[in-house]
């Protein structure tokens, strides 16, 4: 039993879906399609940069949505690879949205129109240069919340990301990670500041939230047969309203990945298909689980050695 999942921010790379976009027509409707939409040359941006542009979160989550949304066409339209036989359909943050697009709940251009959205009212959720991340390596979910909770007072940061087992991402204000980063260093906890302009999925975010909500409210979602898991309960969204409250949700919480692929094995999955540019998922759900089987689908022989 298969699940498909698609990769959030941090996986762009100048040329990505190249190859795809040079052997079929139909990429190329969809770079074509995007551009329009979007009413900018995202197409130009993803295959010959430059990468400072591709990096701004306004182009990166519609660029890396485009290219997941591609090669699963292709595999689906071009190699006749039944993908609806998947279990769940997942992403991690934005690869939410790849995943609710794919899965046939929400069309191509209302989804990459929301990206350039979200990306935006999330880059502009907090003044530049005021608030960041910081990835915790080698411990558990309960020995930081634990540290947060007993240093409320001193500092405030908030878990934007439980990955795998020992990979935690927190987002805060530069200040009140600066004295984290102290705390963690006296109690021999690695860490590592990320390069990220904004703390993404914490409440700092608040502002973005209230965009999303607005535009989440005005578009046409449709009923669809396959299964979504989402980031914010890592169980699967049960109908068209709840859908639409945790992709609000989503904007200021936690991503619960490690629980999510934990919740998709627990259900019988055993093998995992990551749609879209690079193999952090990948990376991670092997963290997770050793025994899954996992597929990273990045090229045309990807999807040539893919067995089913």
């Amino acid at each position: 039993m298969f699940s498909l999942v698609f990769p959030g921010q941090g996986s762009q790379m100048i040329g990505m879906g190249k190859d795809f976009f040079k052997s079929y027509n139909l990429v190329k409707d969809l770079f074509k399609k995007a551009d329009e939409s979007l009413g900018i040359s995202l197409s130009k941006i993803i295959l010959e940069g430059p990468k400072d542009e591709l990096d701004l979160t306004v182009n990166t989550q519609p660029a890396i949505f485009l290219i997941s949304y591609s090669i699963f066409q292709v595999m689906k339209k071009e190699f006749n690879i039944d993908l609806d036989k998947a279990k769940y359909f997942a992403g991690h943050s934005l690869g939410e949205y790849s995943a609710l697009s794919t899965a046939n709940y929400l069309g191509f251009s209302d989804t990459i129109k929301l990206l350039k959205i979200r990306g935006d009212a999330m880059q502009n959720a907090v003044p530049k240069g005021e608030g960041g991340m910081l990835a915790v390596l080698g411990s558990k979910v309960e020995i930081i919340e634990e540290l947060l909770n007993e240093n409320k007072n001193n500092f405030i940061a908030q878990i934007a990301n439980d990955n795998s087992e020992g990979q935690i991402v927190l987002s805060g204000k530069n200040s009140d990670l600066e004295k984290l980063i102290q705390l963690l260093k006296s109690k021999n906890i690695k860490n590592i500041k990320l390069p990220v302009s904004a703390p993404f999925h914490c409440k700092l975010m608040n502002n973005a939230t209230e965009i999303m909500r607005n535009e989440i409210q005005k578009l046409n979602f449709q009923e669809s047969k396959n299964k979504l898991i989402s980031n914010v309960t890592a169980k699967e969204i049960s109908n068209m309203e709840e859908l639409k409250i945790l992709l609000i949700d989503q904007i200021e919480n936690r991503v619960r990945w490690r629980e999510s692929v934990i919740n998709m094995i627990n259900k019988g999955v055993n093998h995992f298909i990551e749609i879209g540019p690079g193999k952090v998922l990948s990376g991670l759900i092997k963290r997770i689980d050793k025994n899954v089987k996992i597929n990273t689908i990045n090229n045309e022989s990807d999807i040539k050695d893919l067995k089913l």
